[in-house]
């Protein structure tokens, strides 16, 4: 079986022109060959890719896998632990002790009591669209701003300090800066981190971060869990809400399903995570000889996990490349899977269902301003995929 495998050579750089919202074609035609190909990482080290709906989801479930950053073997040098609680690098039961203090505090019920909160900032970012008119970029006016405010509050960021945080994740995520540039804004924004933490330490006020000040968790770990709240918590939504709203203007049938029917809100969110998968790949590295697919992994190889492949695999979704807001959904993997699963999906869930429903019921004559092959995308090395503008025009007033 081995030797028939297929073997994908490169990780494709860009997309297909014209097919900004499906997987690279080299990707979806390694699915083809099947759910498994071998891989070589930049770094020249051998490892595997995994293309298919199953296969990515069993390994994810797997213990034998880890998500230890310095267990990854993609280059010709050691890497290092991942910092103090930055936990979507590690293992349990390090992993474990970051996580499980946040979980009851992102539960649904808790996400769901927030809603208002959400719809007031949403109405808010409509509101100054309306009053300063068209043409406006969705993607500073909309998309970033309700993400930003919302994770923000959460944590306890001071409302001043918002527009910063919101730049520095732009540049150490948006796979487009140097070296340089990168390390300056992820030290920026430790510093600040370290500044907040203590700043809660010496006097709580109502939010996530003064209530974690109270466990037995140092400075150093809670700065850790900040920075990887933050960053999840507004680089993936606020791509979803841009990347998403650019789906559905290409898609006008189904924003038309969308506009006519509120009761459809909760599927399109569903099924816009699945077809736009903005979180792409994630890699795992065995910690023992593992078959997979019908192949030997080695101990000490890491694998790429395609979610984008994944959640368009034909043997799990029908029609797996037409967007169909109606679609009745059984599990997508566009939050992962296992013990890494998104802890913040609901949350993303309601900001979704309520940004999307306000938009497209606040303007129904919303359309692209430019034509779509000028919409500016994130290249395929950001970690997280969407657009980095999308011009947008409307008719004035609500009619």
């Amino acid at each position: 079986m081995g030797e028939s495998v297929h073997t994908v050579t490169t990780m494709p750089a860009t997309r297909q022109p014209g097919c900004p919202f499906d997987p690279p074609a080299e990707l979806l035609d390694a699915r083809r060959h099947g759910p498994i190909s071998r891989y070589t990482h930049p770094g020249g080290k051998p490892g595997w890719l995994i293309t298919g709906y199953d296969l990515v989801r069993s390994v994810l479930a797997d213990p034998r896998f880890s998500s230890r950053k310095e267990l990854m073997n993609v280059v010709d040098f050691e890497l290092p632990p991942a910092p103090p609680g930055e936990f979507l690098l590690m293992d349990d039961p390090q992993h474990r002790r970051y996580r499980r203090p946040l979980m009851g505090r992102f539960t649904v019920r808790r996400m769901r009591m927030l809603s208002e909160r959400i719809e007031q900032i949403t109405a808010d970012c409509l509101d100054a669209m309306e009053e300063t008119g068209p043409p406006t970029d969705l993607v500073t006016a909309f998309a970033k701003p309700i993400p930003t405010i919302v994770i923000c509050e959460i944590l306890g960021v001071p409302y001043e300090d918002r527009g910063s945080f919101q730049e520095q994740i732009d540049t150490f995520m948006g796979g487009e800066t140097s070296d340089e540039e990168l390390i300056a804004a992820y030290t920026a924004t430790q510093e600040y981190l370290a500044e907040l933490v203590a700043a809660k330490r010496a006097k709580p006020t109502d939010d996530v971060l003064s209530e974690l000040t109270d466990s037995d968790l140092t400075d150093e770990e809670l700065r850790g869990i900040s920075l990887v709240l933050l960053a999840a918590g507004f680089d993936t939504t606020a791509n979803m809400l841009s990347l998403g709203t650019f789906a559905l203007l290409q898609h006008p049938e189904q924003l038309a399903a969308l506009r006519a029917d509120p009761a459809l809100t909760d599927g399109a969110v569903e099924e816009l995570l699945r077809y736009l998968s903005v979180a792409k790949t994630f890699m795992r590295t065995a910690l023992e000889d593992v078959e997979v697919g019908g192949q030997t992994i080695k101990a000490g190889t890491t694998v790429v996990l395609s979610y984008h492949t994944a959640n368009r695999d034909p043997e799990r979704f029908a029609d797996p490349h037409v967007l169909d807001l109606r679609r009745q959904h059984d599990g997508h993997l566009a939050f992962s899977h296992g013990i890494h699963q998104c802890l913040g999906q609901q949350l993303a869930r309601v900001e979704m269902r309520v940004a999307f429903r306000a938009l497209v019921d606040r303007f129904p004559t919303l359309r692209l301003a430019v034509p779509a092959e000028e919409v500016g995308l994130r290249p395929e090395t950001a970690d997280i995929y969407g657009v980095k503008s999308l011009p947008v025009t409307w008719d004035k007033g609500r009619s």
